[in-house]
């Protein structure tokens, strides 16, 4: 059996070995979606396959719509390439369930894949042309929070970006450039609404994404390069809206032991492919059961409530905000950094296998259920003790997520101050709580200091994974060994000082001490992060 329209065509032998198949006259779909686009997605990757193509598949399935998704993807073209076109934008879904279950199904609910391209012309044209449909209600995104930043640190733009502000909309380079080069062919069609809706995992995702598209419609007009209305376009929220959402559902990095399975169903080509540009993609994609995507109702161009029947919830964006919040600073994804930073230091592979560490576990739900919990104001539509308690005893110890303490510990630098510096920032701020009590958040932060000696706690030398802020902050500890005798806090000074990284000043919140401790504490030799987790948590 082959993943494409041909090898589908023999629906039986996919039934029989398991697969639930797309129930919709796919080619009437894919008629109904060229003609009349009302959802574009940018980004190509794991949780867009995963989540949002599946949830449109389920309604599709149900008859309640007749038009799919189109997809779009501006970083690695590659994907697009060796991906989506060759499997005729099929993807198989393996659902990982706690309990031992696997659901095995084919979505198909994508029916057109583009490679955001200014110099293909041809596809570049066609992206233009979906753009300028009245019925296009929605562009999302998926493109990871680093999608959005035009900035080098000094504040400059980043050359590439700063080559296109200067040469116009018409064949832009950088990839948010290009989305606002599509956005001026909306304008000039006749300054058509559309929501802009960002659903990658960051905070108040809509207004980064605002912030960068707007950034190209002043620059434009103020140079002359675009028409003098098209900034003003950008700024009506009756025109272009940019709401917020938060998402959560785990889609680790297609697995070898589930494309082993795949093939003892007798499934030909689903070797993984890593691309010039080191994404690892493959015909499948493994993810968890749970899943969330809760996005403000702010859509110029009609809301498609009908995506509520796949789980999807539209509120105000007080409530998200609500929710985004509760998971991303409090409720999950600190306590998947906090896994993911002692995973590397402890020599852990899965995430899953470090919730078997009670000492983990306690540090984990301390975390969560006692410093966390405090701050979290209930959105109402989720409940935050539940949402942990999922987390904590379902989602993170299941063992059969393929997930990856190095995985999740990519860009850590980048997630500090949200996934912690809220909760540091909500303490200070309330009369009931003191800084002083938190314990444990302290203890990350010094363990993040340790791990970025690319040293673990045996005294082996480890890969650190990708992160933006590498080469400024490991020679902060670059001249540290195990055992030294070290002035922690004249090394970490400067660093612990630093909001950007943090969120707060350490040091005026009066947490720099103690985080120096647990980092003196941590480097004394082999085994002392071990033992410096057992003694505090």
């Amino acid at each position: 059996m082959q993943l494409n329209k041909a090898g589908l065509e023999n629906r039986a032998a996919w039934e029989a070995a398991g697969y639930s198949l797309p129930k919709f006259d796919r080619e009437q779909v894919t008629k109904n979606t060229k003609e009349n686009p009302f959802w574009i997605h940018f980004g190509a990757g794991n949780i867009f396959r995963a989540f949002q193509a599946n949830v449109l598949q389920n309604i599709l399935n149900e008859g309640i719509m007749d038009r799919g998704l189109i997809v779009a993807e501006g970083f690695d073209y590659e994907i697009v390439e060796k991906m989506n076109h060759p499997h005729d934008d099929y993807t198989i879904l393996v659902t990982l369930k706690a309990n031992g279950s696997v659901e095995k199904t084919v979505v198909g609910s994508v029916v057109e894949s583009l490679t955001l391209d200014s110099e293909n012309q041809t596809e570049y044209d066609r992206l233009k042309e979906i753009f300028t449909k009245d019925s296009l209600q929605m562009a999302s995104f998926t493109i990871t929070e680093k999608g959005y930043n035009l900035w080098a640190p000094d504040g400059s733009y980043l050359p590439y970006v700063a080559a296109d502000m200067t040469a116009g909309p018409n064949k832009p380079g950088s990839y948010i450039g290009k989305v606002a080069s599509l956005l001026y062919a909306r304008y000039q069609a006749g300054a058509k609404p559309i929501a802009m809706v960002s659903m990658d995992n960051c905070s108040h995702n809509g207004d980064k994404l605002y912030a960068a598209i707007s950034a190209y419609s002043k620059e434009w007009c103020k140079n002359g390069l675009a028409d003098a209305g098209f900034d003003a376009y950008i700024n009506d929220k009756s025109k272009v809206s940019f709401p917020w959402s938060m998402i959560d559902k785990i889609t680790p990095r297609p697995d070898a032991s589930i494309e082993a399975m795949l093939k003892k169903d007798n499934i030909e080509g689903l070797e993984p492919v890593i691309t010039s540009k080191n994404t690892y993609v493959a015909p499948f994609v493994n993810a968890e059961e749970c899943e969330y995507l809760v996005i403000e109702n702010a859509f110029p161009n009609g809301c498609p409530t009908e995506l509520t029947k796949g789980g999807i919830i539209f509120t105000e964006r007080e409530t998200v905000d609500k929710v985004e919040k509760m998971k991303v600073c409090t409720c999950l994804n600190p306590l998947h950094t906090t896994l993911a930073v002692y995973g590397c230091l402890l020599g852990y592979d899965l995430i899953s296998k470090e919730m078997q560490n009670p000492v983990l576990k306690k540090l984990v739900e301390g975390i969560g259920y006692k410093e966390g919990l405090p701050v979290v104001i209930n959105p109402g539509i989720l409940d935050p003790k539940e949402f942990i308690d999922t987390v904590v005893n379902t989602r993170i110890p299941n063992p059969f997520m393929p997930d990856t303490p190095q995985r999740i510990a990519t860009d850590t630098s980048q997630k500090l101050a949200i996934r912690f510096g809220e909760t540091i920032k909500a303490y200070a701020a309330s009369p009931e709580l003191n800084v002083a009590d938190l314990k444990l958040i302290p203890l990350v932060f010094a363990g993040w200091l340790r791990y970025l000696m690319a040293i673990d706690d045996n005294g082996n030398k480890f890969e650190l994974s990708p992160d933006p802020m590498l080469t400024e902050v490991c020679p902060v500890v670059a001249d540290i060994k195990l055992g030294d005798s070290v002035d922690v806090a004249t090394v970490l000074k400067d660093i612990l000082g630093n909001k950007k990284i943090w969120g707060v000043d350490l040091h005026e919140i009066g947490m720099a001490s103690l985080v120096c401790d647990y980092f003196a504490q941590m480097i004394t030799g082999p085994g002392a992060v071990a033992k410096t987790l057992e003694k505090y948590v």
